[in-house]
């Protein structure tokens, strides 16, 4: 249960989807019973048929910035980066002035400190660190950098969806929530990616509560699990926050359904041992693998992830380790279509 390798399944490449299912609602479903492994399909927009008044919807708001960028050393090689923690390095941010990120880099030869970065449209960065894999990367730039960012930026989708120019996309819309408000994500909460405003509609229309948490998606969330043991695993940090008016409601909820392993993950972090969720902003650190003890989830709305993947160990740890990997064979067998554009499980 805590080996890397129990974690581990095979997936046919053509299981990964290249492209969201149109509409967003028309993606399968594949109902699980928590404590009994029963499995049963549906098209995702049946999900309204097992939420019920009083119950919560719960949606993580961020919103994915374009923070992908392109541009060439000061010495001519090319270089391709992704700024890690956006919303952080913009809270003192004005406009005209230096700011520091920490980003991800891809060159052919790493950048020493000192180098010179020259991207698109005037803006100007330097390398100021290395450490344990990230960049600390100082822009400059004479206007505001945020309107900048989201005109030069591109998507950062992850690896595994390709972009050859065979497949017409719209990855800038398609890979965002239709509730995303909060700038800062460098990778989208994907369950969230079936809902459409409609179905929310339908679903407030039912007397379901619709509660908005932040927590912005970091590549942390994704990186590989490099222990054979689990539990030695440090899962890095990402930014979160939660009002005092959606703690209100949740304390209250008669059934809380989280949309996504990081709604899970940020109520349970500012949850306390009684179970009562508490309001306020910081950085969220806590993984969830098999043996953890629930204290505010009733039901999880995900998609289908990775092997040996930290978001496969949560949905292990809420329902059960065999029982999900018997879903995940029978998803495959039944084609499914797997990770951020694929489709869904709900599990109640």
């Amino acid at each position: 249960m805590f080996a890397v390798s129990d974690y581990d399944y095979h997936l046919p490449e053509k299981c990964i989807a290249q492209e969201p299912s149109t509409p967003r609602e028309r993606s399968r479903l594949l109902y699980m019973k928590r404590y009994t492994g029963f499995l049963a399909h549906h098209t995702f927009a049946d999900i309204i048929n097992w939420l019920n008044p009083g119950d919560v919807l719960v949606v993580n708001d961020t919103r994915v910035v374009p923070a992908r960028l392109f541009g060439r050393k000061e010495t001519g090689g090319k270089i391709e980066l992704l700024i890690l923690n956006y919303a952080q390095c913009l809270e003192n941010y004005h406009t005209g002035s230096d700011i520091v990120c920490q980003c991800l880099l891809k060159a052919s030869k790493r950048p020493r400190e000192g180098t010179v970065l020259i991207l698109e449209q005037g803006l100007r960065a330097e390398v100021l660190q290395f450490r344990d894999g990230i960049f600390t990367v100082r822009f400059r730039y004479a206007e505001n950098f945020e309107t900048l960012i989201f005109r030069i930026g591109k998507t950062p989708l992850p690896p595994y969806i390709k972009r050859n120019g065979n497949i017409p996309s719209d990855d800038k819309n398609d890979y965002q929530t239709v509730y995303a408000k909060q700038n800062g994500a460098v990778a989208a909460p994907t369950a969230g990616l079936h809902f459409s405003t409609e179905l929310l509609d339908q679903i407030g229309d039912r007397g379901v509560l619709i509660a908005a948490i932040t927590l912005h998606v970091g590549h942390g969330t994704f990186a590989s699990v490099r222990t054979d043991d689990i539990r030695e695993h440090q899962i890095h940090s990402e930014w979160f926050t939660i009002t005092e008016e959606t703690a209100s409601v949740l304390n209250k909820a008669e059934r809380i359904i989280a949309v996504g392993t990081t709604c899970v993950r940020t109520l349970e972090f500012a949850s306390d041992k009684d179970g009562r969720i508490h309001p306020g902003s910081g950085q969220c650190d806590l993984f969830i693998y098999p043996g953890y003890k629930f204290k505010v989830i009733d039901a999880l709305i995900t998609n289908f992830h990775l092997p040996q993947s930290t978001l496969l160990m949560l949905v292990s740890a809420f329902a059960d380790r065999q029982n999900i990997l018997n879903a995940y064979k029978t998803a495959i067998s039944e084609g499914y279509r797997f990770y951020s554009y694929g489709d869904a499980m709900l599990i109640v």
